[in-house]
């Protein structure tokens, strides 16, 4: 009786034993799916993160369409100029330029433009600035910009502007003691084009050379002036 209890007994351990042993195994392989599920699932999202940041990085920019209504443009303007009528050296001017355009149609648009110009020009008797007179010009025009190209890069475009200038060449000494113009009011045109250098479909780097035609004298004079700025496209025509 005594050995037929232990070896009960001992059997009872050892489907215990077993049970157990059954049970860690179960658990061991449900807890590896838990785990190989978490990482599948964390290696799915990462790799849809990737995808979304390479597809963000591929993405083609914004087409640059040229439909906009409107074009602001702002920049460094720099320009020859003579502030006599007697034959002294040339002079730099050199200021801002701001202009809007409101574009009638992808190819035409009329324009108003802004220019504030500062420099020092030779005068006799030698005085101030190291014998040099202050000169400004403040310059308002308007006129028409036309489109001749333009793609994804670049935009290439022609303008004609007229208005007026006001010259201040007393800012320093009177006008009849150095030789300058008197300070007065008169035409000026510009003729020239912008090359546009687009960075995106509103953002353009603009580079912008012109002919210049003052009247301050007693007949008009041709110079020279170019400016580097920036233009924003805005609106949808």
């Amino acid at each position: 009786m005594a050995a037929q209890a232990a070896g009960t007994t001992w059997a009872m351990a050892g489907l215990r034993a077993e049970l157990r042993t059954k049970d860690l195994r179960l658990n061991l392989r449900w807890t590896m799916l838990a785990a190989l599920a978490v990482a599948a699932s964390g290696l799915a999202m990462g790799t849809g993160r990737m995808e979304a940041q390479e597809q963000g990085k591929l993405a083609a920019a914004a087409p640059v369409t040229y439909d906009n209504r409107f074009e602001v443009y702002g920049g460094l303007n720099y320009m020859l100029f003579q502030a006599t009528p007697a034959p002294l050296k040339l002079m730099n001017l050199g200021g801002l330029e701001v202009s809007g355009t409101y574009w009638l149609s992808k190819k035409w648009g009329a324009t108003a433009d802004y220019r504030g110009d500062a420099g020092t020009s030779p005068v006799t008797p030698n005085t101030v600035f190291n014998g040099n007179a202050l000169v400004v010009l403040q310059t308002g025009m308007a006129g028409v910009q036309y489109r001749v190209k333009q793609n994804q890069r670049v935009g290439f475009d022609l303008h004609a502007y007229g208005g007026v200038s006001h010259g201040w060449f007393n800012n320093t000494l009177q006008p009849a003691q150095s030789g300058l113009y008197n300070n007065i009011t008169k035409p000026m045109e510009a003729a020239g084009g912008s090359l546009d250098f687009n960075r995106s479909k509103n953002l353009a780097i603009r580079l912008q050379p012109d002919v210049i035609v003052e009247q301050f004298g007693p007949g008009s004079r041709t110079f020279y002036s170019v400016s580097l700025g920036v233009v924003y496209r805005i609106g949808k025509r």
